[in-house]
């Protein structure tokens, strides 16, 4: 099995288990924050600075109040609490300094382009790509790419639906992108 194979699988194993990682990642960040007395100023820099790295990963892998939202989105069948997902992440300076930062991060979402069938299953995943579809698509040429948005939380399952594993998530620029 090549590289990116491994690394694709990998991907799709902790995106299947990303709830049970934020509910114990949000347990130890709201405990250090409240039990332990760490200053909130060093969870907005360490926040920061996983944008720096990662993208906007802290809203959907860490943040207590993201996994919340989380049980409230999945309590909806009709997802109508999709929308709001959004809200909450107004008076953050982590969702706001790391969602500038999803442009320039080491890590993103990249496609590759040969093996990409376009059969859209990505998009129907992309809490962004199904509330703006004529703005945002990770396969259609002309639509913005969500996963470079400021919205964007990363939670992967782009890259976990993906049925020809054309999407990955990494720091290596060898993959072509749209």
């Amino acid at each position: 099995m090549n590289m990116p194979s491994k690394r694709s699988s990998f991907v799709r194993f902790v995106v299947k288990r990303r709830r049970i990682i934020q509910v114990i990642v949000a347990i130890a960040v709201y405990a250090g924050i409240s039990l332990l007395n760490i200053n909130l100023l060093w969870v907005v820099l360490a926040g920061s600075a996983l944008g720096i790295v990662f993208g906007k990963v802290f809203c959907r892998w860490a943040c207590p109040i993201g996994l919340f939202m989380e049980f409230l989105m999945g309590m909806s069948a009709d997802n109508k609490f999709r929308q709001m997902y959004q809200y909450h992440k107004l008076g953050c300076p982590i969702a706001w300094i790391s969602g500038y930062l999803n442009r320039l991060s080491l890590f993103r979402v990249r496609r590759n382009v040969d093996s990409c069938t376009n059969c859209g299953a990505c998009d129907k995943v992309c809490y962004i790509s199904t509330l703006e579809p004529n703005t945002y698509s990770l396969f259609k040429k002309g639509r913005q790419d969500p996963a470079s948005s400021y919205s964007c939380s990363k939670c992967l399952e782009c890259v976990a639906v993906c049925p020809t594993k054309s999407l990955s998530y990494s720091a290596l620029s060898g993959i072509k992108k749209r």
